[in-house]
């Protein structure tokens, strides 16, 4: 793997390292770093790679709005493992494969988080990527999904490109099925594999219908393409213009939108808002993307399937009686079901108690309001809250400490 990174230094402060989280680097044997230099080809001296975090001492501070670029070659050995990055005899995945650095703020630092037991730990700033894909040879019948706009040189390298984005990934399987619909400007494409075709055109449409009510509720979807990939690996995993959906869901679906498999590819689209335009620190405040993603579930259903509303509330959230605080952070649960109830469930429940305080109008144009702030930045928890006043004089304190705690 050959990378060029040029970083720019947007905070306020001077920066006498860069950071870059290697991801892949967590499993032995997998990340092999063969080369690092600045960009007029000398060898960057003195960095440190250790598990995840690789260390690049900079010759001179970086002040604020400089730029530095370095190249880093490497080696990836995939894992033998059905999940966002690893592979199978059916799908070789690639999420969370490159170096990446991370956001950087004046009063925390680098955004860098340990995994924890569940929940999505990483961070990201925005970038904008170009990325070539070399095939070592002729692959019939292989085909590649990513995010971002493809074209194909003469010499049949494969080039996309995806601006302001917060991550690159892709997938490649000789199995999968290509499904296409269109979502005003946007080109929605479907990966699935051949046994879940059927369910795939019902993944599909929901999707394609998802980007329309959201492009309209929040801000609109800025970019060509979306592309929604079948895993092996279980549940869903967004990244930038493309996302996973796991294949139980389509396995299970039964002709109709009264399952997981409508609710969670709805649920993955609306994260095109909530974790990619607008972001946010998933381990320290998953709250805002889980949770808006969640009731996001909500106004589709509202939308599409009106007479739904009702089957969804108990489905997706009263059945399961959630309790817990919605503002948790991922290493304040050691288990799935109490992570979700808490961030998830009781999270949807909050932002529908704020709905009814503020009423509709006002509810969504703070929506609007907060999806803009966000776009190319990190939002926060105090940020959420400190844009409420401007679009509500409702008294919020007994909703927020209801569901935030005192």
């Amino acid at each position: 793997m050959e990378q060029v990174a040029t970083y720019v230094n947007s905070s306020s402060q001077d920066l006498a390292e860069l950071l870059f989280v290697v991801e892949s680097n967590r499993q032995p044997n997998v990340f092999r770093l063969t080369g690092l230099a600045w960009a007029g080809g000398q060898a960057v001296a003195g960095y440190a790679l250790d598990g995840a975090l690789l260390r690049v001492p900079l010759p001179a501070s970086l002040r604020p709005g400089q730029a530095v670029t370095l190249s880093l070659s490497y080696e990836l050995s995939l894992p033998a493992q059905a999940s966002p990055f690893g592979y199978t005899p059916r799908q070789t995945n690639l999420g969370d494969w490159y170096p990446f650095v991370p956001p950087y703020t004046a009063d925390r630092g680098w955004l860098i988080h340990e995994p924890g037991a569940i929940g999505e730990h990483l961070v990201y700033d925005v970038a904008d990527y170009q990325v070539e894909i070399v095939l070592a040879g002729p692959m019939t019948g292989i085909e590649i999904a990513a995010g971002g706009v493809m074209s194909r040189t003469d010499h049949g390298v494969l080039c996309y490109q995806l601006p302001a984005a917060r991550s690159f990934a892709w997938s490649a399987s000789h199995e999968y099925r290509v499904l296409t619909e269109q979502a005003g400007a946007t080109t929605v494409v479907a990966y699935v594999l051949p046994e879940h075709q059927v369910a795939g055109e019902a993944m599909l449409q929901a999707v394609a219908s998802a980007l329309a009510i959201y492009s309209e509720r929040f801000v609109p979807y800025p970019y060509a393409g979306l592309t929604v990939v079948e895993s092996e690996f279980p549940d869903g995993m967004e990244y930038h213009g493309l996302f996973f959906l796991g294949q139980e869901y389509l396995a299970d679906y039964d002709g109709g939108p009264q399952g997981y498999l409508t609710a969670i590819a709805v649920h993955e689209t609306a994260h095109q808002w909530w974790y990619g335009l607008t972001g946010n620190d998933q381990a320290i405040a998953p709250w805002l993307d889980e949770a808006l993603a969640t009731y996001s579930e909500l106004l589709f259903y509202e939308t599409a399937y009106p007479d739904l509303t009702d089957w969804w509330w108990s489905f997706r959230v009263r059945r399961f009686n959630p309790t817990g605080w919605v503002n948790s952070a991922i290493t304040d649960h050691a288990g799935f079901r109490p992570y979700v109830d808490a961030v998830y469930l009781r999270g949807a429940m909050f932002l529908d108690g704020l709905r009814k305080a503020m009423g509709d109008e006002r509810f969504f144009a703070f929506l609007q309001a907060h999806a803009r702030q966000g776009e190319l930045n990190q939002m926060t928890t105090a940020d959420f809250f400190n844009l409420l006043p401007a679009h509500t004089e409702a008294d919020l304190k007994p909703l927020i400490s209801e569901y935030f705690g005192p």
